[in-house]
This record gives structure tokens, C-alpha cells and sequence, in this order.
């Protein structure tokens, strides 16, 4: 019989990878995604290359990858070692949040643009370029930072009480099978193939 106890730490073991590597795969959406549109120069007739948020927060991606395989190495460490791995895991999650922070600021978004598009040929300067920041892809990359620093903490706090991976395979010994004595265990000696009087 499943008490109420075990059921909540059974969903408790599985709400944290899910919502953690969620937060890994938010970054991930987000870094792939364009940040900038109807970037035009000075002049506003050339229509220039933009930027994801990949490009702009060039942490994003790696940082996210790193998530999702501490989300794993969580889940199959044991003891003070996933407690260590949480706390990378939560470095992951603040450096990707601060990532997509910083990937927002307008010198640096003028700065790509300038880098990418008068190298490419598109304009001649871009110091004065206008665009348009979208701005959902920023949030959700965010949000999904502070999933990964939140998953990070708890692996710390409460990991150590979660279940591992190989748990499942580990087998409680069975208890022993009582012994016979007298006659009948010379009868279940027997039985087995066994000398009774090896041992007389």
C-alpha cells in the first residue's frame, strides 16, 4: 500500500527534472531565436542582417546544454555529489539569466549590428541604426534561468533525500528461509540432492 508520504516524493522526484529541464529548454528556444527585426540603417532603405539571442548572449546556448545534462547527472549522483552538481546547476541557471539580461543592452545590440553588417557590406555605419526588440524571447530566456538557478538550489537543499537512478534496480536481499531441524532436515537435505551425514 502507497502511503500519502511516498506519493509526494515520488512526485516531487519527478516535478523536478521536468520543470528544471524545462527552464533549460526555454533558454534553448529562446537563444535560437531573432531578438532584433527591422533593423534598417541611417538612411532606413537597407535592410540589415539581425541577431538572435544566441549571437547576442553567445553563453546562452552552451549554458542551457550544460542545464539540461546537470538535470541528468542529478538525477543518477548520490550524496554530497549531487549536491554538486546542483550547484553547478545553479551557476548554469544565474549565468543564463544574467546572459539574457546583458544580451538586451542597446550598445551591444548596436555594436553586432555594426560588426556583422558593415563587414558584410550592407551599410556603411550603423552608429545611429533603428530596430525593433522582441521582446518575449529576452523573457523567456530569463525565466528559464531562473528555472535552472531555482532546480540548482533545490538539488542542493533537498537532493539528498531524492531517489537515483539505479535505485530502482537495487533489491532488498530476502530474508533468510528459516532452518529445519531433526528429521526433517535431513528429509529437505535430501530433497536438494544433498548428503545429510556430510556434515556428521
Amino acid at each position: 500500500m502507497t502511503t500519502r508520504g511516498e506519493t509526494g516524493r515520488r512526485g516531487g522526484r519527478w516535478t523536478w527534472p521536468a520543470v528544471t529541464a524545462a527552464g533549460c529548454l526555454l533558454v534553448l528556444l529562446a537563444a535560437g531565436r531573432a531578438w532584433v527585426t527591422d533593423a534598417r540603417d541611417p538612411g532606413g532603405l537597407a535592410e540589415m542582417v539581425s541577431p538572435t539571442g544566441g549571437d547576442l548572449g553567445p553563453v546562452l546556448t552552451p549554458l542551457a546544454l550544460a542545464g539540461l545534462a546537470g538535470v541528468v547527472a542529478v538525477l543518477a549522483a548520490k550524496g554530497a555529489g549531487r549536491r554538486v552538481i546542483g550547484a553547478l546547476l545553479a551557476l548554469c541557471g544565474l549565468g543564463a539569466a544574467l546572459g539574457a539580461w546583458a544580451a538586451t543592452d542597446e550598445a551591444g545590440v548596436r555594436t553586432w549590428l555594426r560588426e556583422h553588417n558593415v563587414l558584410a557590406g550592407t551599410v556603411s555605419q550603423t552608429a545611429s541604426a533603428t530596430w525593433d526588440t522582441v521582446v518575449i524571447w529576452p523573457v523567456l530566456a530569463g525565466l528559464g534561468g531562473v528555472l535552472m538557478l531555482a532546480g540548482g538550489i533545490a538539488a542542493v537543499v533537498r537532493g539528498g533525500g531524492w531517489a537515483g537512478m539505479s535505485d530502482r534496480y537495487e533489491r532488498t536481499p530476502a530474508p533468510a528461509a528459516p532452518q529445519a531441524s531433526g528429521d526433517r532436515a535431513l528429509w529437505d537435505a535430501l530433497d536438494r540432492g544433498d548428503d545429510p551425514t556430510a556434515s556428521r
